[in-house]
């Protein structure tokens, strides 16, 4: 009898599963054809079409020298890259790739419901898993080009593995954990400081083995080592991206928002034309904007500290003064403030005596503080979302 009821409910929740991947593919779906990008933009188009033309990874050229770059982590562009290899037409190309993402947030939505069965009750896991799955920009983030769904899912299957070393040491998990870390740290810059975090919350709070914290450093090493390989043998730098500089002052200059500001004075156009033009073209442009973000901030402390705050407060509830077109959507900013909202509430009722739940908090303070930065877009605050609704499950929970 009790293998009957295990396997009754085993197959319910199976179901389960099964219809949120399918309700948040198909929901997604007609988005692609209302509003969904038809080409690549911007650096996107640069990266991909130096990769089917010249095999490197360039955001330049300088008298058909192709310089090769380190602006941007490599994974998005690689994934898009796969994608054109199977030689659709551009149309198609870009479905295909929308397709691709819609696919990979159906799944999130699947691991995040198993994330919330750590934590509560199945009514409050579907719940939120309903918020995650609707929640408008998670939708609209999914027909443009961007690297923020494949940021989230990893990121989600980061936080699941991770829950699960803590709550039970296992190779299978420390594994999983391990592909999840090296891909975000190929995808986002700031994920290394990230990493490294959960790395010492695991060897001080939960305290595993030592042999394990060395798998998981080494298997996360494999993952990125080829990169890092390419850039000590081109680049002659041992770094995953030089972007930092740029970053700092696009957010921290005398023009810039909480969303920064991306044109320069004529003083540091001045700086940037007196680089060489040679393979460390981008680096050492990286650097004269760090040394321009840093002069900035040095010089008028106070007005970017108060920008900081600003940058902070945009990322966990809204921007009060985007430049975004339709960003005050009502269905954009009530849901971004009703769910930043129960999140603090939930934060505060959280129990403190939960590791899980503590890393979460730990993690979301650090992702916030470090990002705030430098500068903030909308579509950032979708890596922050899973961990605000899991906040407000805690809240939703207690007033049940």
């Amino acid at each position: 009898m009790y293998l009957n009821n295990y396997q009754h409910l085993k197959n319910k929740e199976i179901y389960l599963l099964f219809f949120l991947f399918i309700f948040s593919f198909l929901i997604r779906i007609p988005g692609i054809f209302i509003f969904g990008d038809t080409k690549l933009d911007n650096e996107w188009e640069v990266l991909v079409n130096n990769l089917t033309d010249y095999g490197t990874l360039s955001l330049r050229n300088f008298d058909a020298f192709i310089v090769p770059s380190l602006w941007m982590p490599p994974l998005y562009a690689f994934y898009l890259y796969f994608f054109k290899i199977f030689h659709f037409n551009n149309e198609i190309y870009i479905q295909v790739v929308l397709f691709s993402q819609i696919i990979l947030s159906s799944f999130s939505v699947v691991i995040f419901y198993n994330i919330n069965k750590l934590f509560f009750s199945n009514k409050i896991c579907i719940l939120g898993t309903v918020i995650f799955s609707l929640f408008p920009l998670h939708i609209y983030a999914c027909t443009q080009i961007s690297s923020i769904i494949l940021q989230s899912f990893l990121t989600i299957t980061f936080f699941y593995f991770f829950l699960k070393i803590v709550k039970k040491n296992n190779f299978f998990d420390i594994c999983f954990l391990s592909l999840a870390s090296g891909l975000l740290i190929l995808l986002r810059g700031e994920f290394i400081a990230l990493f490294l975090l959960s790395i010492l919350y695991l060897a001080l709070f939960i305290k595993i083995n030592l042999k394990s914290i060395m798998i998981i450093i080494l298997l996360t090493f494999v993952i990125v080592a080829p990169y890092l390989m390419r850039n000590i043998i081109v680049l002659d730098t041992i770094t995953i991206t030089k972007s930092i500089g740029y970053n700092l002052w696009k957010g921290n200059n005398p023009d810039a928002t909480v969303e920064g500001n991306i044109y320069p004075d004529s003083n540091l156009k001045e700086q940037i034309n007196k680089v060489s033009k040679d393979k460390y073209y981008g680096i050492n442009v990286d650097k004269v904007y760090f040394n321009e973000g840093l002069k900035n901030i040095k010089n008028n402390p106070t007005r970017y500290f108060g920008l900081y705050l600003k940058k902070i407060f945009s990322f966990i509830f809204i921007d009060i003064n985007s430049s975004y077109p339709n960003y005050y959507h009502p269905l954009h900013y009530l849901p971004a403030l009703f769910i930043g909202i129960t999140s603090i509430i939930g934060i505060i009722l959280s129990n403190k005596n939960s590791y899980q739940i503590n890393f979460l908090i730990l993690f979301f303070i650090a992702n916030v503080t470090i990002v705030s930065v430098f500068f903030i877009l909308p579509r950032y605050s979708l890596t922050i979302i899973p961990l605000q609704i899991i906040f407000s499950n805690i809240f939703f929970e207690y007033i049940k």
